[in-house]
């Protein structure tokens, strides 16, 4: 008997580019296994006229994301897969013949393995030296965990929350990804699959656009402390020389300004020596035409400070790192997931609008989860407590992994001491995740969330609902705090306002 083979679902976000069409059919093509799904996000903020996709025999599907970027474009695609792993392609490259077939024997790996990075080849002109564009797409091939082609468990990105969406580039949300999924403890390998990353069109300024990067330089460093290029593969990058010729630059306009003409002679031939070295850097591995001579020096002149513009930028939007909380802790019916009273079915689990989302920026910045829910259905006899745990299930699979259930089995009258708002389920979860309970947030949509919550020392915040009474909503006014969603709720914890 042979073992069965890995499903796999295939997720391309899309601009719309010419080049999607080249890519699904290469796709389709290629030897080898085909994929459970494809699907294509189209990630366009208007997506108007519709797509032209080829006819292939692949199962492809649209979906849309609305133009938030390609980390919130694969976020999108991921979730509503079921496959086992899911390889991420970027609309602009061509798998080659064998993809397929050299995918399965990637996807072959050991259960510490949760990510697969493919082989990115460049064709580069064998007539002349490459451009500066060239040779920047050619870099490409020796990237670390890159998503041009990358494989990742399903349930590795479920536990790490996916692709952190405030990276709205395609640039350096994958790196993110990578490092968070290492730090859980898993493994990256590199595959024996190729892909065809070919350099396409762009204008002239495309290396000045493309300095906006320098902005999730400053999200990185946040994140990952001062190392984090080495981290990632990556050697030192420019940002104190850039730093130094527009300051030489700012220093010349000063001084001219102000009459002092040796001092603006002085600190014109520093900005001219830094320019020209870093326009040297770019000019002589080139073809040295007079067309990229040019956009070369003019490009050299513009991209020191239009970088430093982007890294402050950056610097400014992330500068203030609130003290996150070590775990936020979630009533279930209704907060979670619509109440159906006393419901012991997994197929009438429907999640509230932005759930999903919202537990999954916890696990994006790494905070535990849990849920405190009182389930007085099976005193009542309505409930078995295998009913509860198979609802709680269901949730997990629609909504990701939570570190601790806690859930009160107990009626009004028994007197436990972990009925909401008793505070013992939020003291038993803080305890299982072995944080203190001072360090964690429950949310909810009832006073009897509220009450729990401070009565363990936690803070508070309250998502009315339908069933929340007003004199509930009054008493969160004044000891907690309130918000009007579950996915407000959680950018308010964190973003440590109160």
């Amino acid at each position: 008997m042979t073992a069965p083979q890995t499903r796999y679902a295939v997720i391309v976000p899309t601009t719309g580019r010419s080049s999607l069409g080249a890519l699904l059919e290469a796709l389709d093509s290629a030897a080898g296994p085909a994929p459970a799904e494809v699907v294509v996000v189209d990630d366009r903020p208007h997506p108007a006229p519709p797509l032209a996709l080829p006819k292939t025999s692949l199962p492809v599907r649209l979906a849309r994301s609305g133009g938030r970027g390609p980390a919130a474009a694969r976020n999108t695609g991921w979730r509503e897969v079921d496959a086992d792993w899911v390889v991420f392609l970027d609309d602009d490259v061509v798998p080659g013949p064998r993809w397929r077939r050299d995918l399965r024997h990637d996807l072959d790996v050991g259960p510490d393995v949760v990510a697969c990075q493919g082989r990115i080849a460049v064709p580069l002109p064998e007539d002349r030296r490459p451009t500066d564009l060239e040779r920047g797409v050619a870099g490409l091939a020796n990237a670390w965990w890159i998503t041009a082609d990358m494989a990742y468990r399903r349930s590795a990105l479920a536990a790490c929350g996916g692709f952190d969406e405030r990276f709205r580039r395609a640039f350096r949300e994958d790196a993110d990804l990578a490092l968070r999924v290492q730090a859980a403890g898993w493994r990256l390998v590199i595959g024996s699959r190729t892909t065809e990353h070919p350099v396409r069109p762009a204008g002239p300024l495309a290396s000045v656009r493309a300095q906006a990067g320098n902005a999730d330089n400053a999200l990185m460093r946040r994140k990952y402390g001062r190392n984090w290029r080495k981290r990632i593969g990556e050697g030192p990058g420019r940002t104190r020389r850039h730093a130094i010729t527009t300051a030489a630059g700012l220093a010349t306009l000063a001084a001219t300004c102000a009459g002092r003409h040796r001092a603006a002679w002085t600190s014109a031939a520093g900005w001219a020596a830094l320019t020209a070295e870093f326009a040297l850097r770019r000019i002589l591995p080139g073809p040295r035409t007079a067309a990229e001579i040019g956009r070369m020096l003019l490009t050299s002149v513009l991209i020191p400070p239009v970088a430093c513009w982007h890294r402050l930028r950056g610097e400014l939007a992330y500068r203030r790192r609130p003290t996150l909380p070590a775990a936020v802790l979630f009533d279930r019916d209704d907060t979670l997931i619509h109440d159906v009273p006393y419901n012991g079915d997994p197929a009438r689990v429907r999640p509230v609008t932005g759930a999903r989302e919202a537990l999954d920026r916890l696990r994006v910045n790494r905070i535990r989860i849990g849920v405190v829910s009182n389930q007085s259905g099976v005193a009542r006899g309505l409930l078995r407590e295998s009913d509860v745990a198979a609802v709680n299930a269901e949730v997990e699979r629609q909504l990701g992994p939570v570190d601790t259930w806690q859930c009160c089995p107990h009626g009004d009258r028994d007197g436990c001491d972990c009925r909401k708002p008793a505070p013992g389920l939020v003291q038993r979860a803080a305890a299982q995740l072995d944080v203190p309970a001072s360090r964690c947030v429950v949310i909810g949509d009832t006073g009897a969330d509220v009450e729990a919550a401070l009565a363990a020392g936690a803070r508070a915040i309250l998502v009315p609902t339908g069933r929340t009474r007003p004199a509930e909503i009054t008493r969160a006014v004044c000891d907690a705090e309130i918000a009007p969603s579950v996915w407000a709720a959680v950018e308010l914890v964190l973003g440590g306002g109160r």
